[in-house]
């Protein structure tokens, strides 16, 4: 079905083309169809808000096509972001079964196509579907991990150059099942990668010309090219 953004809207979750092994993809049967009746199905412009930190959670969104940021603010208007959600990641999650605030922002960095389900259709979800409340642990447990992560990479990381060069070689680690992995669309700006490793768009800028110099990446039109992968790697564990 087209839409005014050029989308292919995906309506039934049992016929979903991209399906592939993410939270609510690839479920038994069964599931599946309880999942395609309990979400309603919408396609939002670029700079849409899915949700909004400390907004009381409303209920969740299966991201199908497009990209989300996901960020936190200060009151002195920092702004740190968190995660670049990908098509088959749950948004909204931690929230939904805590009943606490969003902890993040929510915001589409492309046109494209979320699946809600709200908090009172995803509990009762889980408690009809066994495997799905397993995996959704699964997932939380691994969002701990991630937080922990990111702790450490900007707690614990004093090089610009280090937490710049973990950020390339994670984003090579999401892009492993394209055939060039090496290789990605580059559509943050310099100041939304500054936000995701806690420093300035100066900064940033300075370190996208040193790598190149030092050619440890490449830069053609929007896509960015990971040369020297094995030196990455060493400055990481330096």
């Amino acid at each position: 079905m087209p839409n005014p953004y050029g989308l292919t809207i995906i309506d039934n979750c049992l016929t979903c083309p991209v399906r592939e092994e993410h939270l609510f993809c690839n479920l038994s049967g069964v599931a599946t169809q309880k999942l395609n009746e309990i979400k309603s199905t919408a396609v939002y412009p670029k700079s849409a808000m899915l949700f909004i930190e400390g907004q009381q959670p409303r209920g969740v969104f299966v991201l199908c096509t497009g990209k989300v940021k996901l960020y936190t603010s200060s009151r002195q208007g920092k702004t740190i972001i968190t995660k670049i959600s990908q098509p088959g990641d749950v948004l909204g999650l931690n929230a939904s079964i805590s009943n606490r605030p969003y902890e993040v922002t929510a915001e589409m960095t492309e046109a494209g196509q979320a699946n809600f389900i709200t908090r009172d259709g995803l509990l009762q979800f889980l408690r009809e579907h066994g495997e799905v409340a397993v995996r959704v642990a699964e997932q939380l447990s691994r969002n701990y991990y991630t937080a922990f992560e990111e702790i450490r990479t900007l707690g614990l990381t004093s090089s610009p150059s280090e937490k710049f060069a973990k950020l390339l070689m994670q984003w090579t680690a999401e892009n492993k099942s394209s055939a060039r992995p090496d290789q990605f669309r580059l559509t943050l700006t310099h100041e939304e990668i500054a936000e995701m490793i806690g420093t300035s768009r100066e900064t940033v800028s300075r370190l996208f010309s040193d790598f190149k110099k030092r050619q440890l990446v490449q830069l053609k039109g929007s896509v960015l090219v990971i040369r020297d992968k094995p030196a990455l790697e060493k400055m990481i564990q330096s």
